[in-house]
């Protein structure tokens, strides 16, 4: 029977580190289902899920982190089941721009979080406006909706928030 491991990894972005973690995952005879990478400055940030049999799995464990050490990275793992791979066929881009204020992005990640949306990727930059000296926010995020999302309901509704909020945006489909 599979079974499933998740692994992060932190460290200093290096060039050939992440092929150095896939050969050892694919050394323990494991399989990665999913992952996701993130480069911030010089340093990175892996998530990925593992699949093997149990004894792959066990070797995981055990090489994954001394590869870590080796190369001054953090590792972390916790065991899973039953993952399901993220739907990509139904994701849309959306941007927010606005005054800035305590609580903004709490306010955007909610409202997605009432619809049963996730929040997959997020990029945000405050400024000063030159002209009036406001703090000004500009953020970017990918979300993933549920297949029976209504995207016109969706957008009506963030409208309706951003409107309450002073902020402008839209949601566009990939």
């Amino acid at each position: 029977m599979k079974q499933q491991l998740i692994v992060t990894i932190l460290g200093t972005d290096k060039i050939g580190i992440l092929s150095t973690l896939a050969a050892t995952v694919g050394a323990c005879n494991c399989n990665i289902l999913d992952s996701r990478q993130a480069v911030y400055g010089q340093d990175f940030s892996l998530t990925m899920i593992l699949e093997g049999v149990q004894s792959a799995i066990i070797k995981a464990e055990l090489q994954i982190p001394q590869v870590c050490q080796q190369h001054d990275l953090l590792s972390m793992m916790k065991r899973t089941k039953q993952h399901n791979r993220q739907d990509l066929a139904y994701l849309a881009d959306v941007e927010v721009s606005g005054v800035d204020f305590l609580g903004v992005i709490r306010e955007i990640t909610a409202f997605f979080a009432n619809f049963d949306i996730t929040v997959t990727a997020f990029r945000q930059h405050t400024y000063t406006d030159a002209e009036s000296g406001v703090e000004m926010v500009q953020c970017k995020m990918v979300v993933s909706m549920p297949n029976e999302t209504k995207l016109d309901d969706v957008q009506a509704a963030f409208n309706t928030k951003l409107d309450e909020l002073n902020l402008q945006g839209t949601i566009k489909k990939h």
